[in-house]
């Protein structure tokens, strides 16, 4: 069955500090030497799915700079490839919304014109490593037009998004804002008729304005909707809370393998070259991730350091993320905080932020 995808990377949010000044949060640098787009390029690659339309933001610089033809993830080919596809120039509803109706409809062309069976529908900013293969055979042997995946969640109260009540065949019969202890996430991302979607923008195109999950949620009584179970690891960001633990959570060695170390299905971006990492005599680096480039005399622990990143003699940096060629000086002390690019920490600065309130310093800025 021919599926194509398409990648939803027109929202933003105003829970990133700065860090979304000049970036949609599909850009955001993530890991060490990532965006966080890289992840819904490569399952949708690592799936045999040649064909992929990215939704854009208003502010597609930094994006269309990263992902360019789609050349990383074998997407700049004559047949099918990577489809940059504008986004409308309107917010969304709500922090759960990923799919707004209107870019659907304004990019309608790209389904029409395609003789695929299906569409997989993804957002751009969940940390994870899935293989879309399992979800395209379950969902044609359904017979339902959509087919949900989920998440089962320890603590729902802690995510933010839709939760699906699901019953004893696995049909999701509500969609919520809110959940509690265990709790079934919305991945979001779902599969769905690419015919019935063709119907779904004219049965509701006067609500162009909503969310398409919402417009699901509010029709429970009309649409028949399946679902899937992703079993493994799924890092959701939206806000710098998120982000911060998310980042760290590469410092889990299990993590890292399951996102990072699968020989058939590794993530892709945009190549870089930098010489390796330069460790000092003083250099004292504790579960870490330190990119290529780096100059590390000072410690770090539990961190994320991007490349070309310069620790100086007794700095400290704990807890933190420290994006591409930061600059951290003599003595200074960094805790719980998110550096973007070019930043500049003077000798002797201390900055202490908390898990849940991470200090975010804004690109280019210096302290």
């Amino acid at each position: 069955m021919k599926t194509i995808g398409l990648i939803s990377a027109n929202y933003s949010s105003s829970m990133f500090g700065g860090l979304l000044d000049n970036r949609s949060l599909a850009s955001l640098p993530y890991g060490g030497r990532y965006r966080l787009i890289d992840f819904a390029l490569s399952n949708m690659a690592n799936s045999g799915i040649t064909t992929v339309g990215v939704i854009s933001p208003y502010d597609s610089g930094s994006l269309i700079d990263h992902i360019g033809v789609g050349a990383p993830w074998g997407l700049d080919r004559k047949n099918g490839g990577m489809f940059i596809m504008p986004g409308s120039a309107y917010g969304l509803q709500s922090a759960g919304s990923r799919f707004l109706l209107r870019d659907i409809i304004k990019n309608r062309i790209f389904f029409d014109r395609d003789d695929a069976d299906y569409v997989i529908m993804a957002g751009s900013s969940d940390v994870w490593n899935i293989d879309f293969r399992p979800l395209i055979e379950q969902h044609s042997k359904s017979n339902k037009p959509i087919t949900m995946v989920y998440k089962k969640v320890p603590r729902g109260e802690d995510y933010i998004g839709y939760f699906l009540d699901i019953d004893e065949f696995g049909s999701v019969t509500e969609i919520t804002d809110e959940g509690y202890a265990w709790a079934n996430y919305f991945a979001d991302c779902f599969i769905i008729d690419r015919e019935y979607l063709i119907d779904f923008i004219g049965w509701f195109d006067t609500l162009e304005y909503m969310d398409m999950i919402q417009i699901i949620k509010n029709n429970m009584g009309i649409i028949d909707i399946d679902t899937f179970e992703f079993k493994g690891y799924l890092g959701k960001i939206k806000n710098t809370t998120d982000f911060l633990k998310v980042s760290q959570a590469m410092t889990d060695y299990d993590i890292r393998n399951e996102v990072f170390c699968n020989d058939e299905r590794p993530i892709y971006t945009k190549a870089q070259d930098e010489a390796p990492v330069f460790h000092l005599p003083d250099a004292d680096v504790r579960n870490s991730v330190v990119s290529a480039g780096c100059t590390i005399e000072g410690r770090v622990e539990n961190s994320i350091i991007f490349r070309s990143v310069n620790i100086a003699k007794g700095a400290v940096v704990k807890n933190s993320i420290i994006m591409m060629h930061g600059d951290i000086g003599e003595g200074a002390v960094l805790d719980n905080v998110i550096a973007d690019k070019y930043v500049k920490i003077s000798d002797g600065v201390k900055i202490y932020g908390g898990d849940r309130e991470p200090v975010v310093i804004g690109k280019n800025k210096s302290l």
